[in-house]
């Protein structure tokens, strides 16, 4: 095993594993803001980087842009896109109507290690809010979804609603940045947040993912309030929702 950019590499990990190391990579860039929008990414620079030949990260740049998180401009090359609240909502739209079926479609089993996932990143969470840290904090809440995910054992359920988490999951990191000096606003979504994992992790506990499903049901639907008040706000600085 070896370390690169970050990851680990397995020295014999086969172009299918290394196809999705550079794409979970370059995904988790975008959403932690270092490719911000606007940015180029050029792919010789990519595979000089990761030490492959255009081919594959031309593939990744490929599904990258079929996700809404690159585009192509002619004469231009690869960019990443900018957040459109319009189009943020609507996707909010369908992650409301999908939340509660990860506790009810193909639901995984839940034991002891499970369990012991979701109390550590309660743990992490709790922390997070007394460091006050946005990037920390987005972090955690990728490797939340990740985890709520993996409730349910339905492959193309889990598929979309990745593909939708990481439509909106810059949102929050941006405006966070650029509300540095608003602690408040930022401490009360931290708060926010921390209830939500600690509610989900309880209801793990005693084996209810309905009830789980319910919880994260309530939560991206406030956060959908959240965006639909922050884009019919003008000339206020309005914190944006969770990444959810």
């Amino acid at each position: 095993m070896t370390v690169e950019n970050g990851t680990q590499r397995p020295a014999e990990e086969g172009a299918r594993g290394r196809f999705e190391r550079i794409y979970r990579t370059l995904r988790m860039r975008i959403c932690l803001l270092d490719h911000a929008p606007g940015s180029r990414l050029r792919e010789e620079d990519l595979a000089e980087e990761f030490r492959v030949s255009r081919t594959p990260i031309r593939r990744v740049l490929v599904k990258l842009e079929a996700e809404g998180l690159l585009r192509s401009v002619h004469g231009v090359g690869t960019i990443v896109t900018d957040i459109d609240v319009n189009e943020l909502a609507q996707v909010y739209e369908l992650r409301v109507e999908l939340a509660e079926l990860v506790g009810r479609l193909s639901p995984a089993p839940v034991d002891a290690a499970l369990i012991a996932r979701f109390h550590e990143i309660r743990a992490r969470c709790d922390a997070m809010v007394s460091e006050g840290d946005p990037r920390t904090f987005s972090r955690i809440n990728m490797d939340f979804f990740h985890l709520y995910n993996a409730l349910t054992t339905n492959g193309p359920l889990r598929e979309i609603n990745e593909r939708l988490y990481y439509q909106t999951a810059r949102i929050w990191l941006k405006t966070a940045l650029r509300l540095r000096n608003s602690k408040e606003l930022i401490h009360t979504e931290f708060t926010t947040f921390q209830r939500e994992v600690a509610d989900t992790t309880e209801a793990i506990e005693h084996g209810d993912l309905v009830a789980a499903g319910h919880v994260r049901r309530a939560h991206i639907a406030m956060s959908f309030a959240r965006i639909r008040k922050a884009s019919e706000t003008e000339g206020r600085p309005v914190i944006a929702p969770t990444a959810g």
